[in-house]
């Protein structure tokens, strides 16, 4: 599983980060000013990667995350199934199989360049290239 550390305070709207084991994109930070006796908080919304399911957490602002290391890579499509799609690396030349997004369902053809992302062993198709 690659991930890293990284400090609540230092991420970003639209940045990655490990929610319960899920890799989630953040969708809103709000801070709050420390109080007489506490730290100051940062309440975090992110949205599962996989899932789409929203998930919140409140944490202080000195407070450390994992943070998923996603890898990009570019694929040719082979074979398309009903709902999934068997492709080559361009890079390394490794086969393997990818779900199709409903997004994607009916778009893919043999012989079409993808981009997928390789996070926490999953790998997850992101676009069609040409389309």
């Amino acid at each position: 599983m690659e991930k890293k550390i990284q400090a609540i305070g230092s991420l970003k709207v639209g940045r990655y980060v490990l929610i319960d084991g899920v890799a989630c994109k953040i969708v809103d930070m709000k801070h709050s000013a420390p109080g007489k006796h506490g730290h100051g908080k940062i309440r975090l919304s992110a949205i599962g990667i996989t899932d789409s399911k929203k998930r919140i957490i409140v944490k202080p602002s000195d407070a450390r995350m994992e943070v998923p290391v996603i890898e990009k890579g570019t694929a040719q499509v082979l074979v398309v199934k009903e709902s999934t799609a068997q492709v080559m690396d361009l890079g390394t030349y490794e086969t393997f199989d990818i779900d199709i997004p409903e997004e994607f369902a009916g778009k893919m053809k043999e012989g079409l360049q993808i981009v997928y992302w390789k996070f926490m062993g999953e790998k997850l198709l992101q676009q069609i290239k040409g389309s």
